[in-house]
């Protein structure tokens, strides 16, 4: 039995997701519990500081390297919550994987500027307050190998959802979308996955600039507007829609900069519109990806949709309307799993195939040169002296 705590703030920048596993080795594998799940809120300062730090006119590397620290101070008052409430210390845990805040990922070389990714928390700071190990950086390996960084989250879901008789989609909407396809009894070489487009970034942020609202929940707000088809073409008109496979974005490209866009050109439209057209954009990506990709290469049993998007019904209808029938959308609650804490229990997983040094990257998905050892590894303080280092 090992405790491990898998954390997650993502592109959404709602707070940081704490997942508590029990993981168990067995002759079938890895037998993973959950045995709790929180999202902590991040504060509207801390909000503004990370978008600020996203920006590439407003950021500075003076906030950078303070949200560094300021952050993984959060990642360890989270860590230590959720152990504290089901009656662990938190130096009983195996690992700890740390996610971290993406700062900025370009996973193609742009002019003289290199492949990279960046993502904040420090893991020095975790492991000491909290007296565990850490595992964070998961997506840097994987672009020395000459993969993408993304996604990384197909080999946990292999390892969780693979199925023996049905085709499955995993259709992750979070602010950015991604697909993991996983084939009835699938192996790792087998597993592709790659990112279909924006998820709910861009809704949020006409949400709030229209609503003064986090996001639309349920999808309410669309359902009262109607699908502006001129502003869906315009968005449709899009190079990453149609790009290759594997590949990836981010906040980059479907950032403030593309809601400044939409509103300078279609303000017009009543804020419903906006929203209806908005989420229809981002089903229609998903599907439209599918079309390409995936339906030339085998037939879809299930799409199991998790993150914030599958709380979207209005989303959830229009995905099933564009797929008219060729298969099931389902959630993640429909086959028993929590849609909210999928990536936060991934990045657990992670951490811990990374201790026990087993690759987990799935080269399909990234376009990685072959399977690498994700993340680095950061010991607290304790492990020295348990293991009574002499530094004299």
């Amino acid at each position: 039995m090992a405790y491990v705590v898998g954390l997650m703030s993502g592109t959404s920048l709602d707070g940081v997701d704490v997942a508590l596993l029990d993981l168990q080795e067995t002759e079938n594998g890895l037998d993973t519990t959950l045995l709790d799940f929180k999202t902590v809120p991040f504060q509207a300062s801390l909000v503004a500081e990370i978008r600020k730090s996203l920006s590439i006119e407003h950021s500075d590397s003076q906030l950078i390297c303070s949200l560094n620290f300021k952050l993984g101070v959060l990642f360890a008052e989270s860590v230590k919550m959720i152990c504290s409430k089901n009656g662990i210390a938190a130096s009983q845990l195996e690992v700890i994987g740390s996610h971290g805040q993406t700062i900025f990922h370009q996973p193609e070389q742009v002019g003289d500027l290199a492949a990279s990714t960046l993502q904040i928390g420090e893991p020095a700071v975790i492991a000491y307050e909290t007296g565990a190990t850490v595992v964070s950086n998961f997506r840097t390996m994987d672009m020395a190998a000459g993969g993408q960084g993304a996604p990384l989250v197909p080999y946990t879901e292999l390892l969780l959802y693979r199925d023996a008789h049905k085709n499955r989609l995993l259709q992750n909407i979070g602010g950015i979308g991604n697909v993991t396809v996983l084939p009835q009894a699938a192996t790792l070489d087998q597993v592709f996955a790659f990112d279909t487009g924006p998820g709910n970034m861009i809704i949020d942020d006409l949400m709030q600039r229209l609503f003064h609202r986090g996001y639309d929940a349920g999808g309410e707000i669309a359902a009262q507007g109607a699908v502006n088809e001129a502003m869906l073409a315009d968005c449709m008109h899009d190079d990453f829609i149609t790009a290759a496979i594997p590949k990836s974005t981010g906040r980059e490209l479907y950032g403030k900069e593309y809601t400044d866009h939409l509103l300078a050109t279609y303000g017009h439209l009543a804020p419903e519109d906006l929203i209806a057209t908005a989420t229809m954009f981002t089903a229609k990506t998903i599907v439209s990806n599918y079309e390409q990709f995936v339906f030339p290469k085998m037939t879809i049993d299930e799409v199991v949709v998790s993150g914030g998007g599958s709380y979207n019904e209005t989303l959830l209808r229009f995905m099933a309307e564009l797929l008219d029938g060729k298969c099931v959308v389902l959630t993640q609650e429909d086959i028993g799993y929590s849609s909210d804490a999928k990536e936060a229990v991934a990045f657990g997983l992670l951490a811990y195939e990374t201790l026990h040094r087993r690759p987990s990257n799935v080269p399909n998905a990234t376009g990685a040169r072959e399977h690498v050892i994700l993340g680095n590894i950061t010991y607290p303080p304790l492990v020295y002296k348990e293991e009574g280092a002499n530094f004299a």
